[in-house]
């Protein structure tokens, strides 16, 4: 007989506070501690691109989904920059969002190794949509969340020899 449940219940993924305010670093804290029902203790440090920015890192481990709910909890800060990532898992394809402030929140699939899938349908609507290459390439670029890529990339780079820190979802 062939099992019923062919999908992960837990999942891994990483939160990357490209820039805060030093302010807003406890409230970010707070924010990933209550969703993730554990301490968070950021190691957080200066970030170079962006002076008087901090970033932190953190690995978590938590039910499938556990990234839309971080990425609810930290857009309640707009001066954030942020990235949240939710690794592919049985059944289940992967997660990435990314958060800039002016270009708003961005998501999209990813497959195992990291690359953004861009489904059938969502292809099919787009050339029927677009009347040109133009305006095909603005539609593909948007849905790969190349303008994201782009702002995030110098904070990125800034977040190299950061530490991670590592929080794990307690569950009941």
């Amino acid at each position: 007989m062939r099992n019923l449940n062919q999908f992960a219940d837990m999942t891994t993924g990483v939160v990357y506070i490209h820039s805060a305010p030093v302010a807003l670093c406890p409230h970010v804290e707070w924010a990933l501690s209550s969703t993730l029902n554990a301490r968070a203790n950021l190691k957080w440090s200066a970030q170079d691109a962006d002076p008087g920015m901090q970033r932190a890192t953190v690995d978590w481990a938590g039910p499938v989904g556990t990234a839309a709910r971080l990425v609810t909890a930290l857009r309640e800060w707009s001066a954030l920059r942020f990235e949240v990532t939710e690794n592919a898992s049985e059944g289940v394809d992967g997660e990435r969002y990314s958060y800039v402030p002016g270009l708003g929140l961005w998501r999209g699939s990813t497959s195992a190794n990291g690359d953004v899938i861009i489904g059938e349908n969502q292809l099919r609507s787009m050339i029927e949509s677009q009347p040109d290459s133009a305006g095909l390439a603005g539609e593909l670029e948007a849905a790969l969340g190349t303008a994201w890529d782009d702002a995030l990339e110098q904070y990125r780079m800034g977040g190299a020899g950061a530490e991670v820190t590592w929080l794990q979802q307690r569950v009941g």
